[in-house]
């Protein structure tokens, strides 16, 4: 086990109801805040309504910026970071899945920081602070309630980066299944290859680390578990609050600590949407599956072998190979039997721009850690994830 440093200062309130306390905690950090949300979800499911009553009923001050993008663009980071500084805000609250989270800590960032926000997200400087963060979350999925990260896109140079900072830790978040109920099939799709692919990127490692490995398969057979009833009956507390717990411990450092994060599928995945704003977990459905099998090679066969088994029960007959392309198969099925694409042509995407997307992914030299990727190997990959 690699030497590591586990910090995680998130006050998490799980489970129906918890919004019971939200007007205690607000009222830890002052009495304005920033109110901030996707489109139209959390009005159609009544808790935008529910969250104005708590507040101005304590008498604390709202103001607004709604419209955040499930690719959450630089733009409205710019715009949240000058209402903080035009009214005084004192707490950034968001409420909505990972993209307004995600959107929340860039903003509370930019409401200390006189030049553009995108230096963060470009990694020209690093933040002095940020306002407290809030957060209510609806979607199970980024994780974003318990870490520091976040990710932003500028579409006008086309990059989409990850960055955080010891200052973007959510105060609070406040996790209720039940918010859950109203999301639809393919965003619980979504949430369920995001949650996933997290944990991929930390389990497939060279790094030895029995302990995390069984975390890691706990968390994943979970998912695959659970994930399947929450889309037959979108209503089942038991299965909603699995995922939702899930995806929060499969990005909140338990998963990593001791291990070295891979990588390849979300730098890759980020360079696809910043091309073509397609959904971020439709681009590592697509990547994840294709990536494992142009990787497994001999010497990481047991790793493989690992995973065909203690996650997805595959058949335990044949030669270590023969298992380990099993359990690759069957992530291809069940992302299939979800109904997430598994090739680029069903996200609407050729081969154009493939050639540029591996160059980008690899601007900064090799990717990945459990197998170093050069360009070439990037692009290979790409290509056989056409159709």
């Amino acid at each position: 086990m690699n030497n590591f440093v586990f910090h995680n200062p998130v006050e998490v309130y799980f489970g129906q109801g918890e919004i019971k306390h939200l007007a205690r905690l607000v009222k830890q950090y002052g009495k304005k805040v920033l109110l901030v949300y996707g489109k139209s979800a959390i009005k159609r499911m009544g808790l935008y309504d529910e969250v104005l009553s708590i507040l101005s009923s304590n008498d604390i001050a709202v103001v607004e910026l709604g419209g955040i993008d499930p690719n959450p663009r630089i733009e409205s980071i710019r715009e949240g970071g000058q209402l903080c500084k035009d009214h005084q805000i004192d707490l950034v609250l968001a409420v909505g899945g990972g993209s307004v989270i995600d959107a929340a800590k860039g903003i509370a960032s930019a409401a200390l920081y006189d030049g553009d926000p995108w230096d963060f997200y470009s990694y020209k400087t690093s933040s002095d602070g940020a306002l407290p963060i809030g957060a209510i979350l609806t979607l199970a999925a980024t994780g974003s309630e318990m870490n520091r990260g976040s990710v932003v896109t500028n579409f006008t140079t086309r990059e989409k980066h990850g960055w955080g900072s010891p200052y973007t830790y959510p105060k609070f978040s406040i996790l209720d299944p039940t918010y859950t109920f109203t999301v639809n099939k393919h965003q619980t799709g979504c949430g369920i290859v995001d949650t996933l692919t997290h944990v991929y990127e930390l389990y497939f490692s060279t790094d030895k680390n029995h302990l995390n490995d069984r975390l890691c398969e706990a968390i994943m057979k979970t998912v695959v578990h659970y994930g399947p009833l929450a889309i037959a009956n979108p209503s089942d507390y038991e299965a909603r609050s699995n995922l939702m717990f899930s995806s929060t411990l499969a990005l909140n450092g338990l998963t990593g600590f001791g291990k070295t994060w891979d990588g390849f599928n979300h730098t890759t995945e980020h360079v696809i949407s910043a091309f073509y704003d397609i959904a971020h977990a439709d681009g590592l459905a697509v990547l994840g599956p294709h990536w494992m099998r142009y990787v497994l090679k001999e010497d990481n066969v047991q790793k493989f072998k690992e995973f065909a088994l203690n996650v997805w029960n595959v058949d335990n007959t044949g030669s270590d190979l023969d298992i380990a392309q099993r359990g690759i198969d069957a992530v291809f099925m069940f992302y299939q039997s979800i109904e997430m694409p598994t090739t680029l042509q069903e996200v609407d995407i050729d081969d154009r721009e493939l050639e540029t997307i591996a160059s980008q992914a690899t601007r900064h030299g090799n990717i990945g850690n459990f197998v170093s990727l050069s360009e070439q190997d990037v692009l290979t990959i790409l290509r056989n994830a056409l159709n």
